[in-house]
């Protein structure tokens, strides 16, 4: 079994390395990763400019791009050989609900999905999440289990509750909730007196009942929720073909 394993918070963060620690008892582990933090950058591929490819003194290969450049420059040219999953993680902070839309951790795994693995994102909740502990005994958990039991076409987004191990109250199969809209963009001032702009806080919960993924990490479950890449409304299908025949 190979892994590979990449996040968005870079190659240094304590996150990917308790990963790899970990899963090197399942089998070959390759670390590519960024070589900063991307949190953020989503599916962005770096198009204007070369990559680069460093080796720190651990083996992680580090790379001058994004969470999904990693993964597919490791797939498609930098491995030998390819791997039988894409781990993404482990992120310090949730990624619940619209995050997946903006997340690099997340994006990271669905490029590993788009090249034809099996792939997770894993993510410690959190403000400032410091229980590495426990989020990666659930990881070598639920790989394992992926192992034994596959899941076709598996994409998981799975999150952990900051808690130690057995505070955690067991698994939850979830589906993504929603936040309100973010938090207006902040104003400053540079040194030069020019005004500049912070991109505001996320919005507060909307959508996180019971069955959510804001759920159960809230009452300290682990969420684990199917995600696709396909983001078609298939529900509006009907409506919008009647929509464009009037078009005509």
């Amino acid at each position: 079994m190979h892994f590979l394993l990449s996040n968005d918070d870079g190659y240094q963060a304590p996150g990917i390395s308790a990963l790899a620690e970990v899963l090197s008892d399942l089998g070959k582990v390759t670390v590519v990763a960024p070589d900063r933090d991307c949190s953020g950058a989503s599916n962005s591929l770096t198009l204007d400019s070369p990559l680069y490819v460093k080796k720190d003194e651990r083996g992680f290969y580090y790379i001058n791009g994004t969470p999904s450049d990693c993964v597919h420059l490791a797939i498609t040219g930098l491995l030998d050989e390819e791997p039988n999953m894409v781990i993404s993680g482990i992120n310090s902070g949730a990624n619940l609900g619209d995050d997946v839309l903006y997340s690099g951790t997340v994006a990271a795994a669905m490029e590993g999905r788009f090249l034809g693995c099996p792939a997770i994102a894993f993510s410690l909740a959190g403000e400032r999440p410091t229980n590495y502990s426990a989020s990666v005994l659930v990881a070598k958990k639920i790989v394992q289990s992926l192992i034994e039991n596959p899941l076709d076409d598996a994409l998981l987004n799975i999150n952990v509750p900051n808690v130690n191990y057995d505070q955690i109250k067991g698994y939850k199969t979830t589906r993504l909730g929603n936040r309100h809209k973010s938090e207006p963009a902040m104003k400053a001032f540079d040194p030069k007196g020019r005004k500049v702009y912070w991109v505001g806080p996320v919005g507060a919960e909307h959508d996180a009942g019971e069955g959510t993924d804001f759920h159960a990490i809230r009452t300290e479950y682990i969420s684990i929720t199917p995600i696709q890449i396909d983001l078609t409304r298939h529900q509006l299908l009907p409506t919008l073909s009647k929509w464009v025949e009037a078009l005509s």
